[in-house]
């Protein structure tokens, strides 16, 4: 038996899912594999893990670092499973690339060189959002590559990420976007006119430095 609770975060509905002990699933509703891991029949109950989960998702949402986390059970292929717990040890406020994880599974596993694709899908197979930071992986250069919940999401959820000169992999496109989601967070105004409009500052900056030289 299978239990799913339901939560609305700031971005997006959020289903949860849990076999009565340990949480096992957490997704935005309609993401790309969503609920790929659920078997058999689901009943929607509240229970302990549920609540422990709300908590930790409003700390979170909140803005701060949760101070525990709740129990969780990663169901998943052997691979699946050790790129999952490579995700575990993001540090709160960081990213960590595809390759870096490769290189970190490839150790693990006794590959001398592993597939940042296969990498990839692993990563887009995580059955447990946010609590494992799927969202915080991203391509070499900073960029901020496919995100099963939707790179709108993973745009909305990385303004929390530390790019200090220690972990400057974010490209200057990605800081605009960013800050004008920061924006619409404050004042409240349109997210789309600010996202555009930061494009659109760039854009002509990139032109008045290439029309000076």
């Amino acid at each position: 038996m299978t239990y799913i609770y339901h939560y609305d975060s700031l971005i997006g509905k959020i289903t949860m899912a849990s076999d009565g002990e340990a949480l096992i699933g957490l997704w935005f509703d309609g993401q790309k594999y969503f609920a790929d891991s659920v078997q058999g029949t689901c009943v929607e109950k509240s229970l302990p893990i549920f609540d422990d989960t709300t908590k930790w998702l409003d700390i979170y949402f909140g803005g701060k670092q949760p101070d525990f986390t709740p129990n969780i059970k990663i169901l998943a292929t052997p691979f699946r499973k050790v790129i999952a717990e490579i995700m575990l040890t993001i540090p709160y406020g960081k990213t960590m690339t595809y390759g870096e994880i490769a290189k970190k599974a490839g150790t693990q596993m006794g590959i001398e060189k592993m597939s940042a694709q296969a990498v990839g899908g692993a990563v887009g197979h995580n059955p447990i959002s946010l609590i494992i930071p799927c969202h915080r992986v991203v391509g070499t250069s900073g960029s901020l590559t496919g995100y099963a919940g939707g790179i709108d999401k993973k745009i909305n959820l990385l303004p929390s990420t530390d790019f200090s000169a220690n972990n400057n992999r974010f490209p200057l496109i990605h800081l605009f976007t960013l800050t004008s989601i920061q924006y619409h967070r404050s004042y409240g105004f349109p997210r789309t006119l600010f996202v555009s409009g930061a494009f659109s500052i760039l854009f002509s900056a990139s032109s008045l430095v290439a029309n000076s030289l």
